[in-house]
């Protein structure tokens, strides 16, 4: 079994000159986020008001075969409601009192806007609102924005809870709420390592279904599990929760000091905590042991594109031996990064926002082993003989806390492998 390599001693960047960037940027569309929240909140139903463009997007990333019914679908605007000749809150009350009508089931509805309804300024939450009064009870109207004009792909999911935060009911009922969309077999994991350090009750944010007792209020203290919930985040305080700051539960150090945050807030021993992360932390170690190897003494260079890049790099950094060249996220927010910031060893280049050509040359310059990127900027980083990874893949594929943390080091690990064995077979 190869030893695990002990973290390097750090300085932390949380006070590292951060580089501004407002230039053009390589981005994907937020709407993205429905193809994963579709699957979490069992009965949703999400309505994208846009283009024929949409509706592609969405079938093509979900991969939807003809004769499924998945729960979500595309309100189509047509020349005619672009052009303002249709009353579009008109025509969209009729596509969802026919959506309903056929498919009884749908609990939750979600109006989500994008790029085409957001430029005609079509008022989605006046929509919402008169929907809600139209078909409640049975059924809740929210609306969020998907558009990828000014935001980043993963900041679909933040728009989608922070909608959900002001409708939740009012408690007074100490609760740890745990927020941000899990697969269900990574939540399931988590839920019952709380469980086993005698923590609850615990409420997950968004819940499987609308029926779950899920509320907010002055006793509730809430920890996230992804990095681009700012909006949620602020929603949340809004409504009187306390966020407790952690790094994210990325590998072991992260998943045990995200566990640790939450267990000395609810008052769990250092003997019940080591209890149950024992055998779970050694696993998490072995596995990322095997799997990193390729990484070992490697450089790294991440592109902003989802948000995960600065936990991702201090996961890298401090259990997978790798450097940091360039540390790019869209946004950089001091209460959800800042305690990963703190374990990032000094050195990297801090970046915030992408100037998308200067980035490239800097990251050409550099020549690093690996570069995290989006999927525009792969293909032609790969031609000129960069290794590279897909940072949506990093959002699609389960990687959090310790069961998965070997898989997340081999996603890393896999490119430089194929570029290994691809040089073997040229020679």
């Amino acid at each position: 079994m190869t030893e695990q390599l002990s973290p390097p001693p750090t300085l932390g960047c949380r006070s590292a000159p951060v580089l501004k960037q407002r230039g053009q940027r390589e981005v994907f569309c937020g709407l993205t986020g429905i193809i994963w929240l579709h699957r979490k909140i069992q009965d949703a139903f999400f309505l994208v008001v846009g283009s024929r463009t949409c509706a592609h997007l969405l079938q093509s990333a979900a991969g939807v075969m003809i004769f499924a019914e998945p729960r979500f679908g595309t309100a189509i605007l047509e020349e005619s409601d672009l052009a303002g000749l249709n009353d579009a809150h008109a025509e969209l009350d009729k596509t969802v009192a026919q959506l309903l009508a056929r498919r009884p089931d749908i609990r939750q509805l979600f109006l989500v806007g994008s790029c085409p309804s957001e430029v005609i300024k079509l008022d989605l939450s006046r929509a919402a609102e008169r929907l809600t009064q139209e078909f409640a009870p049975k059924v809740r109207v929210l609306e969020y924005s998907g558009s990828g004009i000014e935001t980043t792909f993963t900041q679909g999911e933040d728009a989608c809870l922070a909608s959900m935060v002001p409708v939740l009911p009012e408690t007074q009922e100490r609760e740890l709420m745990v927020v941000g969309a899990l697969p269900d077999v990574v939540e399931d994991q988590m839920l019952g390592l709380l469980e086993d350090l005698g923590i609850g009750p615990v409420r997950v944010l968004p819940a499987r279904s609308i029926d779950s007792e899920i509320g907010v209020g002055p006793n509730t203290v809430f920890a996230l599990t992804q990095p681009f919930l700012g909006d949620t985040h602020a929603a949340l305080e809004r409504r009187g929760a306390r966020h407790l700051p952690a790094p994210f539960p990325f590998g072991e150090e992260g998943t045990t000091a995200w566990l640790a945050a939450v267990a000395k807030e609810f008052g769990v021993s250092q003997d019940v905590f080591d209890r149950v992360t024992e055998a779970p932390r050694r696993r998490a170690r072995q596995a990322i042991a095997q799997a990193s190897e390729p990484l070992h003494s490697k450089s790294v260079f991440f592109f902003p594109d989802s948000q995960l890049e600065i936990p991702l790099a201090r996961f890298l950094t401090r259990e997978c031996g790798m450097s940091a060249v360039e540390v790019g996220s869209p946004y950089i927010h001091d209460a959800l990064h800042g305690p990963d910031l703190d374990l990032l060893p000094a050195g990297p280049q801090i970046s915030e926002g992408q100037d998308v050509d200067l980035q490239l040359d800097r990251c050409r310059e550099a020549r690093p082993d690996l570069t995290v990127c989006g999927l525009g900027l792969a293909n032609p980083l790969e031609a000129e003989g960069l290794s590279t990874k897909w940072a949506i893949e990093l959002v699609f594929t389960p990687v959090h806390f310790y069961e998965q943390a070997g898989d997340l080091a081999s996603l890393f690990a896999r490119p430089l492998r194929r570029k290994g064995i691809l040089g073997v077979a040229a020679e």
